[in-house]
């Protein structure tokens, strides 16, 4: 089998080259090979206000963490990596922890598991437990902005301000609703050029309108994933060909938005950054020894508190967190549905969407698809509202018969029961298999991993659980392997926030 280290291809990146504009920050990407030639691109962040002071330390030090966060998904692949900007100590410890995070997660889920772009030998790694799975050695230096110093200092900002990282997908519509009633609302939307903004053009055309806090960056990244993908030599050369519902290499996705909307956020003085992620999208596993977070740590509650901390280390006093980590993708969808239903009218929950008459509308085909027919039917609701047709709805129904969805296994069991108590699937062999009812799946969930009060702020707690307390059959508690129906209790809003002792 072939080793982990046989995956160092190349000599060197380098990130350097930042250059601020009042609207925009880029970066070059700069690859060096092993025979010593090298290739260049350029990442692009960009805005339609003024959101940068090229004199301000400030600034200067938020752009320099924007554009390397693509870069954290290649410590794997280079001997050194070289991020040439304006770092922190805070900063460069984020970056290292991250980096390695990253590298351990990409090891175990791109190449100890199925991953049908690698050539041969690399689709047969020999997994192996290591102290640090990051080959690259990190440099950090400051060749442009060695004139400047950074004066940390403690912000004070609007707790009753959300901004929301948004796309058309039910997870941020849900969020923007109810944080619509219980604060003030920033829906930000990363334009990643390429095929991804197609899910959430029906949304932000919805909410440009409607919404005056509506944002929209643009950022080139996608391109930079890709080129980076042609550069490997043991990615095949027609992966973008290939079908399937993973990306070849990268893991870490989402901070690549996130850091996107820190210049707004910080500009309008906001105080809670909101991810949109449900109950299961936080996994721990192993592979042979190894720890991993199923390729889910950038949606999971660990992300989110890594972040967290980061941002009190720097003196920002923002919370970023979800608040939907108690609920199901169908309890989710209920909620949805059932008190915003304008807002649902615009989810686009799939990625291969396509245009008709200006408006996005889904596939019909896809797994994501015939997951959101089926939960819809089992609510009562009707699938055409957010853009399937007739003959859509009754080919995901007859696939649900035969195939299965990408949930956990009880969320998974308990749509399966729901289908067939209502007569939507036929009472075959695979349905009937899969049909068990698991009642927590319409309950607010908590326990001690994925899902527990203390990771939310305690200003959000209160109003968020009276909207969603009117949606829900109540609450459970996981103890003892088992779940125990308890009620909400004054105490349960005081519990301690989990970095109260921590700072």
């Amino acid at each position: 089998m072939t080793s982990i280290r046989s995956l160092v291809v190349f000599k060197k990146l380098t990130v350097h080259k930042i250059c601020l504009e009042p609207k925009r920050v880029k970066a070059v990407y700069t690859i060096t090979k092993q025979d010593g030639s090298t290739v260049a691109n350029e990442l692009i962040y960009s805005y339609d206000k003024v959101y940068f002071d090229k004199k301000h330390p400030e600034d200067v030090n938020l752009a320099s963490m924007m554009v390397v966060q693509v870069a954290l998904n290649y410590g794997l692949f280079f001997e050194t990596i070289v991020f040439d900007g304006f770092y922190d100590d805070t900063d460069k410890s984020f970056l290292r922890d991250m980096m390695e995070n990253t590298s351990r997660e990409i090891l175990v889920n791109k190449f100890f598991h199925k991953n049908e772009f690698l050539k041969p030998p690399y689709d047969a790694i020999k997994p192996e437990k290591m102290a640090r799975y990051t080959a690259a050695k990190i440099e950090f230096t400051n060749m442009d902005f060695a004139h400047m110093k950074l004066e940390k200092s403690a912000r004070e900002t609007d707790l009753d301000a959300y901004g929301i990282l948004s796309s058309g997908g039910k997870d941020s519509l849900l969020t923007y609703g109810i944080i619509k009633e219980i604060g003030e609302a920033h829906p930000i939307f990363v334009n990643e050029s390429g095929r991804h903004w197609f899910t959430a053009i029906n949304s932000h055309k919805y909410f440009k309108a409607k919404e005056p806090n509506t944002a929209k960056p643009w950022c080139n990244s996608d391109r930079i994933f890709n080129w980076m993908v042609k550069q490997m030599p043991f990615i095949k050369e027609n992966f973008q060909n290939i079908r399937a519902d993973i990306y070849p290499i990268r893991l870490w996705t989402v901070a690549v938005f996130l850091f996107g909307t820190l210049p707004i956020v910080r500009k309008r003085n906001i105080g809670n950054v909101l991810i949109g992620n449900e109950y299961d999208s936080t996994v721990k596993g192993t592979h042979e020894g190894i720890t991993h977070y199923n390729a889910l740590y950038d949606q999971s509650k660990y992300f989110d508190n890594a972040l967290t901390r980061y941002y009190k280390r720097k003196g920002w006093n923002i919370y970023q967190y979800s608040i939907l980590r108690s609920l199901s993708e169908l309890l989710i969808l209920k909620v949805l549905v059932k008190r915003y239903p304008d807002l649902q009218a615009q989810q686009v929950s799939c990625h291969a969407a396509h245009e008709e008459n200006g408006r996005m509308l889904p596939c019909g085909n896809c797994e994501k698809c015939r997951r959101i027919i089926g939960m819809l039917k089992v609510l009562d609701e009707d699938p055409k509202r957010c853009g399937y047709t007739e003959a859509q709805i009754e080919k995901g129904l007859k696939a649900l018969s035969a195939r299965s969805v990408k949930q956990i296994g009880s969320d998974a069991a308990h749509l399966y029961y729901l289908l067939v108590e209502k007569g939507l699937v036929e009472k075959n062999e695979h349905s009937l298999k899969l049909a068990k009812a698991h009642p927590e799946i319409l309950k607010l969930r908590f326990d001690n991993e994925r899902s527990m009060m203390s990771d939310l702020p305690i200003h959000s707690r209160r109003p968020l659980f009276k909207i969603l307390a009117k949606y829900t059959d109540g609450a459970v508690r996981y103890r003892d392997r088992n779940w125990h129906t308890f009620t909400l209790q004054k105490e349960d809003f005081e519990t301690p926030y989990f970095l109260k002792n921590e700072l």
